[in-house]
């Protein structure tokens, strides 16, 4: 038997109202018993509410019931719209919990059962998640779309088009007696030659910049040697004291990764321990070894020192307001402490960065989207190469398993429980 569930859909109280959703198979009885006879469908009216043990006077609210399956869940629904006071809300959530067959919902759980039953698709509850948690107007715009069937549209396109090419091969399998030569080769040259294309589809999307970068942020990687100034040039960015800053060479032993929002834009900053040759401290080679880790996994390097910068770095050249210091051609001058040259530092970051980012028309796909959608692209590529029609079908439907993954019709319970872990309760 199917619990039926609710939870607080908007704002937690105290807040001038609350929204209180009930959604299963007993959701309209936990009405009745709540409000007496139920208004007309789908219409917000007015009714006091009682406590169905004692009869207790609770709230006076508006009272909307939406019947299954079309309702955000796919399940009855019922909306109390109470005043927005944490007595009145606990009052009423006490009284739902009474009720025999109801029950708090766990987080995400709302979005869960609209996934199960048909209502969205799992790359809307993944977009969903992400907008629960946009900081960005990036991330917003791109949750949206993502959270509005953007991609499962697409992947519907795909799947479809597969799903065609299959057909054309069962349909030569069964009937490989009746057709003549010339036609058969007719039809596998055609497969092959729509797979190839759509697996050049979807490869296109591939090579786009991953949605993690809206979400995580760009990690800039600050790097150099001992005492180069890169703390201080990390409290400068972030414009608070992140990091300790001291005269003393090697005060940074390990990595330091500060989150900031600025230009529309996420941010990682890492300030790492300083890089020198010969370092005989056990402590200090592991700092060393995680500084050069963390520049390897960087989106971008600012590199803090009068040596070569590494290939694809930012040069900078710190402390460039001390008198007879002359800054070098190819590096940014900054000044941590006075703010010299932290605008255009600021202009180079911005720019690298968003080149960095999914446009915003343009599909992003998370790791587990891209691992889907290459799993589809890499069976139509090999079915593009085959000249068997059993082995084209065979790729053929592993491509269409790829967009049955994508999609969240093959998703696994694991993978459904991290995704809507992230999710508040009453979603």
């Amino acid at each position: 038997m199917i619990d039926t569930i609710f939870a607080v859909s908007s704002g937690r109280p105290p807040a001038a109202i609350a929204v209180l959703r009930i959604s299963g198979p007993d959701a309209m009885r936990a009405a009745v018993a709540m409000s007496g006879p139920l208004p007309p469908e789908r219409r917000a009216t007015l009714r006091a509410l009682y406590d169905p043990v004692d009869n207790r006077l609770l709230d006076r609210g508006l009272l909307l019931v939406f019947p299954g399956p079309a309702t955000a869940t796919g399940e009855d629904l019922v909306e109390l719209h109470l005043h927005g006071g944490r007595a009145v809300v606990d009052g009423v959530e006490a009284a739902l919990a009474a009720i025999p067959g109801l029950r708090p919902a766990a987080p995400g759980e709302f979005t869960r059962r609209a996934l199960a039953n048909g209502r969205i698709d799992l790359t809307e509850a993944e977009g969903l998640a992400d907008l629960l948690s946009a900081e960005t107007e990036a991330q917003r715009r791109m949750a949206i779309d993502a959270s509005g069937g953007r991609l499962r549209r697409l992947v519907g396109e795909w799947s479809e088009q597969a799903l065609t090419l299959s057909a054309m091969i069962e349909a030569l399998l069964d009937h490989a007696d009746e057709d003549d030569v010339d036609a058969s080769d007719a039809v596998v040259g055609r497969v092959r030659h729509d797979a190839a294309r759509l697996a050049d589809a979807i490869d296109t999307v591939l090579s786009a910049p991953p949605v993690e970068r809206l979400r995580d942020g760009i990690r800039v990687v600050l790097a150099g040697p001992p005492n180069a100034g890169k703390s201080t040039l990390l409290n400068r960015l972030v414009e608070r004291e992140a990091a300790i800053v001291s005269p003393v060479a090697g005060t940074t032993r390990d990595r330091i990764e500060i989150p900031v929002t600025r230009n529309g834009m996420a941010w990682l900053f890492i300030d790492t321990a300083g890089i020198r040759h010969g370092a005989d401290d056990a402590v200090e080679r592991i700092g060393i070894e995680r500084a050069s880790r963390a520049m390897a996994e960087a989106d971008i390097v600012l590199w803090l020192g009068e040596d070569e910068p590494p290939v694809g770095a930012i040069g900078l050249f710190p402390r460039c307001d001390l008198p007879g210091r002359t800054i070098p051609s190819d590096r940014i001058g900054v000044s941590a402490v006075t703010g010299v040259g932290m605008g255009v530092l600021w202009t180079r970051l911005t720019e690298h960065g968003r080149s960095l980012l999914p446009k915003t028309d343009e599909v992003a796909l998370n790791r587990r989207q891209r691992t889907d959608a290459a799993t589809a692209a890499a069976a139509l590529q090999r079915a593009s190469m085959q000249q068997d029609p059993l082995l084209i079908g065979e790729e053929l439907r592993y491509a269409i398993g790829g967009f049955a993954a994508l999609t969240g019709v093959r998703a696994t319970e694991a993978m459904l429980d991290t995704l809507f872990g992230r999710f508040c309760i009453g979603k």
